[in-house]
């Protein structure tokens, strides 16, 4: 029988353009927090590894969650889910810009994953029940990922701007207005949605969910951290042990909470490792190109934003321009080729030996290109190959995905970099204890520390810190770089004979 679609209209387009708020939030959020870093490490002289907590405790907790939370809304409705997630992300938003302390601001950033993870999912969700038409959902995918796009350009001037002016906990403020704005409009322009038919609630496969995905996650960032083996592996063992039990589960009952089926279709499977490896690209790039544009070049933060602003337009226009490219040329070819162009970038910062700002600029237009294209495409599969009212579900993967590739982001590529400027970094003679291990542990605290030493020694301590720091960067763009290259034979093997 001939199944018809019904076109979007204005109403469908206004709705898309009011999801719209929490995406830009979410986008501005993580970047504004990669410019902020500094200025954090300088306020607290925080160690390395907790400036890491800082960043990746929100992706943790909430890839932990995003399958239950999309699992939730397809059975309460995902509106009423975005609005809960939206009224808890802004008053822990105000928690975090007032922190006193490091150990608070991880805590705030701990709640932020917990209503985050009702956030993204429903928005994505909602945006494959509101468009039916194969090309128009298409469409306004490219929009919702050209967002996140555009929040991370804003987040760098704005943020900039915020950071040049007031303390650094302003920036988590910008998400106030935006969800304030954004609760009074859902009401009269987004349609609700669920399961028809979501039978009853699953609790044990929402227990066994989180139970998978935050030991998986922290056994991947306690290893990245040199943490100790045996609490890595106890980890990991939790973490499968739920994940089988979880898989078995999904597959005996006849309304699944996550059809785990999916997982044998290689395509499905493909398109959520690139969208994994596109971020996990993303995210890595501006852990190390924020801190080398403000400490090591000494740009302001508001220049430093300026320095990215081409990359991420070009991230936008890329997603763009991927909707009628793949009408043209075979999506396995688009998005191998997007993520060969993310290898590129890379490379580009591996083989650079002064890291002047504009090679910085253009290796992020290069790796802007790349990401733009590859996440448009990945999320759109992703979408299509679960029914409608499955969608909460495959949007939560989509997203986990991403946290994912926050997680690694920021722990391997993060710690790669700690490590080795730890190795390379040579104090100067006569620091006590204290500045000895600031200085040896960060480039912050090598800034710090430098502050108040006698000239030679703190010419010396920068200089040797600077140099630690870049060595650092070469070898983690370096192996970023082999990764993309593997990333773009994995799409180009497992998205092969997928038709636009």
């Amino acid at each position: 029988m001939l199944t018809i679609t019904q076109r979007a209209g204005r109403k469908e387009w206004t709705a898309l353009a009011v999801l719209m708020l929490p995406v830009l939030l979410v986008a501005v959020d993580n970047t504004v927090l990669s410019f902020a870093l500094p200025a954090i490490s300088l306020d607290f002289n925080t160690s390395g590894t907790t400036l890491l907590w800082i960043i990746d405790i929100y992706p943790l907790v909430l890839a932990g969650l995003l399958v239950a939370m999309g699992s939730l809304g397809d059975r309460f409705g995902r509106r009423r889910m975005l609005m809960i997630g939206a009224a808890g992300f802004a008053a822990l938003s105000a928690v975090a810009a007032f922190s006193p302390s490091a150990e608070l601001l991880v805590a705030a950033r701990a709640g932020l994953g917990i209503f985050g993870s009702m956030l993204m999912p429903a928005t994505l969700s909602l945006i494959r029940n509101i468009f039916d038409d194969r090309g128009q959902r298409r469409l306004a995918i490219a929009i919702w990922a050209a967002g996140f796009s555009a929040g991370a350009a804003l987040g760098p001037l704005l943020g900039g701007f915020l950071l040049e002016h007031f303390h650094w906990g302003s920036v988590f403020l910008l998400a106030v207005p935006v969800l304030v704005l954004m609760l009074a409009l859902t009401p009269a322009f987004v349609p609700e949605s669920r399961d028809p038919s979501p039978g009853g609630v699953d609790v044990v496969s929402i227990v066994l969910s989180i139970a998978t995905m935050l030991p998986v996650v922290y056994a991947i960032k306690n290893l990245a951290n040199d943490g100790g083996l045996p609490a890595t592996a106890a980890s990991a063992a939790v973490g499968l042990a739920a994940g089988w039990l979880f898989t078995r589960r999904q597959l005996s009952r006849t309304n699944p909470m996550l059809d785990v089926r999916l997982f044998a279709v290689r395509p499905f499977t493909g398109a959520v490792l690139v969208n994994l490896l596109a971020i996990f690209s993303l995210v890595g790039f501006l852990y190390f190109v924020s801190q080398h544009l403000q400490l090591v070049l000494g740009l302001g933060p508001l220049e430093a934003g300026l320095v990215l602003l081409p990359g991420l337009a070009v991230t936008i226009a890329a997603g763009l321009l991927a909707v009628p490219l793949v009408r043209r040329i075979q999506p396995h070819l688009v998005v191998s080729g997007a993520l060969l162009l993310s290898a590129a970038a890379y490379w580009m910062v591996a083989s650079s030996e002064d890291g002047l700002a504009g090679w910085l600029m253009l290796a992020f237009v290069v790796l802007g290109a790349g990401v733009g294209a590859s996440e448009t495409l990945s999320n759109d599969l992703i979408l299509s190959s679960v029914p409608a009212a499955k969608s909460g579900a495959a949007s939560a993967v989509s997203e986990t995905a991403y946290e994912v590739g926050s997680v690694f982001g920021t722990a391997l590529l993060g710690s790669i970099l700690v490590a080795s400027y730890r190795d390379n970094v040579e104090l100067p003679p006569g620091l006590d204890p204290g500045q000895a291990a600031a200085a040896g542990e960060t480039l912050g605290g090598a800034i710090n520390t430098a502050a108040g030493l006698p000239a030679r020694s703190s010419d010396a301590l920068l200089d040797s810190a600077f140099r630690a720091f870049d060595s650092g960067v070469s070898i983690t763009a370096g192996i970023a770089a082999v990764l993309m290259v593997a990333a773009a034979w994995l799409a180009f093997r497992t998205l092969r004979g997928v038709q636009a």
